[in-house]
């Protein structure tokens, strides 16, 4: 399984249009790409049922909530605190997405495509917020991944639709040459 993984590090409280419309942005990516979408930490105080409907009724972004309600009806969609002790062994291993790995970490989209290709499961943080990821996730994960290979930072709905679809071009290019 692969999933995606936004880590919310805004307002934990309030709601804000950010939070709403990134979900939305980023459940057509997960769609079209085959990855779940898992929610961490944000301030929906609801049933995952609830906030389908909420952000389908906030914006017309993903055709109206279209591709969210289908994730959720398939199953693919997780709604979770930020776990405190590690993430959830469903998911498989933790990529933390950043413009800085540490080196010792680091792992290439091509490397991470062949893990993909032998059936492996990952699941790639992305942080929401100006401030990124918290810093105790990079300790946490055991890969970092630099979807642009030179350290260039993405903004996060950016790099929501890149990581996929990068990602998934490699592994479609690959799997056409085996």
């Amino acid at each position: 399984m692969l999933t995606l993984g936004i880590v919310n590090t805004y307002d934990k409280i309030k709601v804000l249009d950010a939070h709403y419309r990134a979900i939305a942005r980023a459940a057509p990516i997960c769609h079209a790409f085959g990855f779940s979408l898992a929610l961490f930490d944000f301030p929906f105080k609801m049933t995952p049922d609830e906030l389908v409907d909420y952000v389908a009724d906030k914006t017309t972004i993903g055709e109206s909530g279209k591709y969210l309600r289908m994730l959720h009806e398939k199953r693919k969609l997780f709604v979770f605190e930020l776990p405190k002790k590690g993430f959830q062994s469903q998911f498989g291993e933790v990529v933390v997405t950043s413009s800085k790995p540490e080196e010792k970490r680091a792992v290439t989209p091509e490397a991470l495509a062949d893990e993909i290709l032998h059936n492996r499961s990952f699941l790639l943080l992305v942080g929401l917020g100006h401030k990124g990821l918290p810093k105790n996730l990079f300790e946490v994960a055991p890969l970092h991944l630099d979807i642009t290979g030179s350290g260039v930072s993405l903004e996060t709905c950016t790099a929501i639709g890149c990581i996929p679809a990068y990602l998934m071009g490699l592994v479609r290019m690959k799997a056409k040459k085996q």
